[in-house]
């Protein structure tokens, strides 16, 4: 497995060699591959604890992308990668689970570039991870990443919108920022980003300031803007931030029978300066988190469907 303090170094080296928005840029071919290996016990037993997710026969929905992380940065801080890994911000993020997973589990893992696309902040990649058993795909997530750079626009004598222009607005609309990745099918409403109104509360929740590096301890994301004010100040952020993976995973964790949620669809809009108070707020099909009138997070949930329900023709 790449070691991720290694692929931070190389962020902090070949990112200014990078030029995003570069005309011509494209994607490297080649897809970072982990062999079926057991699921080390210690380090998933660390990670229910910080997210929440009481002990289980079932893997927490979340934490396949925990182990294909270090994967996607080896590929994103390769030289051929086009966008500078540094300031590359984790827009939004999709996890399809097509059966449920067990921590025994030999789990082979796949990370690939998608594609580039234009953007009006910049240029968004998007990645997948993919975790096979015994050759069968059985998990995938595909995450946004927005690389900020300014774009070159034309006005038309006679403006028109079209879907493409239509899409990419509400996304930029809903997406907005995360800064908590940098350098660092079917799913619920896949690439849907209409905003959700507002959902009911349901719990308030004191995040301390060292949350994260408890968190990058359990999940091995030691990215320095989320461990300590110093380190997060030579990024611009005041003070550190919490992970966005965290807010995805703790939010997933407070729903109820998380074990039965098999897709996830969340929006990353703000990102929660440590430490902080916030506000989980929930129903039925999606979540929330919140503090003080701002929205950090937008989430969208699938169930598993009830197979007693499935045979009475119900679903």
């Amino acid at each position: 497995m790449p070691n991720l303090n290694v692929s931070l170094a190389r962020a902090a080296v070949t990112s200014p060699f990078k030029r995003a928005g570069r005309p011509g840029a494209t994607l490297p071919a080649e897809r970072s591959v982990r062999p079926a290996a057991p699921i080390a016990a210690a380090p998933l037993s660390s990670y229910r604890r910080i997210c929440g997710f009481a002990e289980s026969d079932t893997l927490p929905l979340t934490y396949p992308h925990v182990l294909g992380f270090p994967l996607a940065m080896r590929l994103m801080t390769a030289r051929r990668f086009p966008l500078p890994v540094v300031g590359l911000v984790h827009t939004w993020i999709e996890i399809n689970r097509h059966r449920p997973l067990r921590p025994a589990d030999l789990l082979e893992l796949t990370v690939y570039a998608d594609g580039l696309a234009p953007h009006r902040r910049g240029t968004e990649v998007t990645m997948v991870t993919e975790a096979r058993l015994a050759g069968e795909l059985v998990w995938e997530s595909r995450s946004g990443y927005l690389s900020r750079h300014p774009t070159v626009t034309t006005t038309p004598a006679a403006p028109a919108t079209t879907a493409r222009d239509t899409t990419d607005a509400t996304r930029d609309a809903t997406t907005a920022r995360d800064t908590t990745a940098t350098a660092t099918g079917t799913t619920p409403a896949t690439r849907d980003t209409t905003p959700l109104p507002e959902l009911p509360a349901v719990a308030e929740w004191r995040l301390p300031g060292d949350l994260g590096r408890r968190y990058g301890a359990a999940s091995g994301d030691r990215n320095p803007i989320h461990l300590h004010p110093l380190t997060a100040r030579l990024f611009g952020f005041p003070r550190a931030i919490a992970h966005g993976m965290w807010t995805v995973a703790r939010c997933l964790a407070e729903t109820p029978d998380p074990d039965e949620v098999h897709a996830v669809r969340a929006d990353f809009r703000a990102p929660v300066l440590l430490p902080a108070t916030v506000t989980y707020a929930a129903d039925a099909t999606g979540f929330q988190l919140r503090s003080a009138g701002r929205l950090h997070l937008t989430g969208r949930i699938l169930r598993a469907p009830d197979p007693a329900a499935a045979r009475d023709g119900r679903s």
